[in-house]
């Protein structure tokens, strides 16, 4: 497995597996196992999707040293503020039966109890994060869904800067703005949703680079978010997919085809607007 390496010097691998949506139970576990067994060492979960025992079930199953997997969960929206956010991080590390976790996000920048008074509160739920990495209580610390305008608000007013931001991420919405915004200032990008729900399978686009590289869709669109510089975050609990997604290691897409996918307009956003969270 490749790794890249955020600021502060803690790799993290280059493909990740996915775990939103996955039900509790049984379905999470062996998925979980499954993933392990063909290889990701990236599993990324969240309080919200209310699977973290059930993934931590399933990382110990698999006979994994926990130093081997690089995990990752998020402060949900009704935990913003400072000590709410340390609550919720003791409550997510109970869950997943650590002492220390390598990545900790907050999965969204405007939670809708705070949509008027974001700028304030953002800043305060990060310096909660802050604080846990200082104590050494996870390894790296960073955002989900943000924008630009989100990041600077934080930046403006924190001590450590996110070292990484998830956003939904495929071919159809390349998010090119963010993208360069997050480069440009060495915040490594994770794409959710690197799969559009397979709502681009089916595109010319898809099809062209398919029949030129001998992939699948899903590969090629993994492939194409790990050129763009991003970490790819497919999501599958059938054991086939789960290992076709990891297997994108040996085919490169050309510029060309990279192109031809990045002026793909014909799938957009699929879930929420960051600036209109309703939740």
């Amino acid at each position: 497995m490749q790794n890249l390496t955020m600021t502060n010097g803690v790799k993290i691998p280059c493909i990740g597996y996915g775990t939103y949506k996955t039900p509790a139970g049984e379905v999470c576990v062996e998925g979980v196992k499954k993933a392990i067994e063909v290889g990701y060492r990236l599993i990324d979960t969240a309080y919200f999707y209310g699977n973290e025992e059930s993934v931590e079930i399933g990382i110990n199953d698999s006979k994994a040293r926990h130093n081997d997997i690089f995990l990752t969960t998020k402060l949900w929206n009704t935990d913003h503020g400072h000590d709410n956010a340390l609550k919720a991080f003791d409550i997510s590390m109970k869950n997943l039966g650590r002492d220390v976790l390598d990545l900790y996000l907050i999965h969204w920048p405007i939670p809708a109890a705070h949509a008027d008074d974001w700028q304030r509160v953002l800043p305060e739920t990060w310096r909660a994060l802050e604080r846990l990495y200082k104590e050494g209580r996870v390894r790296a610390i960073g955002v989900c869904n943000c924008l630009p305008h989100h990041l600077k608000v934080i930046t403006d007013n924190c001590e450590i800067a996110p070292m990484l931001n998830q956003i939904e991420m495929h071919v159809g919405l390349p998010q090119q703005e963010t993208l360069d915004y997050c480069k440009g200032r060495d915040i490594i990008v994770e794409a959710w949703a690197p799969l559009a729900r397979a709502r681009a399978f089916d595109l010319p686009e898809i099809a062209r680079v398919v029949a030129n590289t001998g992939k699948t869709p899903a590969q090629v669109m993994i492939k194409w978010c790990m050129q763009k510089g991003a970490i790819p975050l497919p999501k599958s609990v059938t054991p086939s997919r789960i290992a076709e997604n990891l297997d994108v290691f040996d085919f490169t897409i050309s510029d060309a085809d990279m192109a031809l996918l990045d002026g793909v307009t014909a799938v957009g956003r699929l879930g929420s607007h960051p600036d209109a969270c309703k939740f």
